[in-house]
């Protein structure tokens, strides 16, 4: 199983961190251990001063396929969930002004917190699904697909060109804005609409 992560795809979001609007999904990955389930705290590692909490919504693939057409994009996923795609944004910076990759910065270990899925037959429009980020309680990041630059469909059409999806996958779809510093003792909440699927802890 493996993690394709879309990068820049909500233009405020691109905003605040001062980032050029792409013309491309950009993309990366995350391995399968960055993978947090069942609600597991999120230990915060010790090599970053600065872990940025983004919330995302997540579409699991539902059956193998490669230069998928746009048109049959929604074949490839039943299920859509939530996650939270944590990023060393000290290490990211650092390795950005080099010019040099930075999977340091995404794919560390438990960097990929991931809640429960709901049925894509319980959303009648894919382009207008909120989801919110609560942390200790308070509202720190709201979205909906109307804001994304490349939606679903753009999204699997593009990655399936460069790689085989395949059953299992997961593919966080990028964040809106609000990203911010994570603190030990936070305490994080996802939610699709009013439904909360994820719940942890930063310890």
């Amino acid at each position: 199983m493996k993690v394709i992560a879309i990068g820049r795809n909500y233009a405020e979001h691109i905003e605040e961190l001062k980032n050029e609007r792409p013309t491309e999904p950009v993309v990366f990955l995350k391995p399968d251990t960055a993978v947090l389930k069942n609600n597991a705290p999120f230990f915060h590692p010790d090599f970053s001063q600065n872990i940025h909490y983004e919330v995302e919504l997540v579409l699991k693939v539902s059956k193998e396929g490669k230069y998928i057409q746009k048109e049959f994009a929604h074949r490839y996923f039943e299920e859509i969930g939530i996650g939270i795609d944590f990023t060393a944004r000290d290490l990211q910076e650092k390795c950005k002004s080099k010019g040099l990759p930075w999977e340091i910065a995404k794919a560390f270990n438990g960097s990929a917190p991931i809640g429960g899925f709901l049925p894509l037959a319980q959303f009648s429009q894919l382009d207008d699904i909120n989801f919110h980020l609560n942390i200790n309680g308070e509202s720190r990041q709201k979205g909906n697909t109307s804001m994304m630059l490349f939606d679903f469909a753009d999204i699997i059409a593009y990655v399936s060109r460069f790689f085989t999806l395949k059953k299992g996958d997961l593919i966080f779809t990028g964040t809106p804005a609000g990203v911010s510093k994570i603190n030990v003792g936070d305490r994080l909440e996802a939610f699709i609409e009013d439904q909360k699927l994820l719940d942890f802890e930063v310890k």
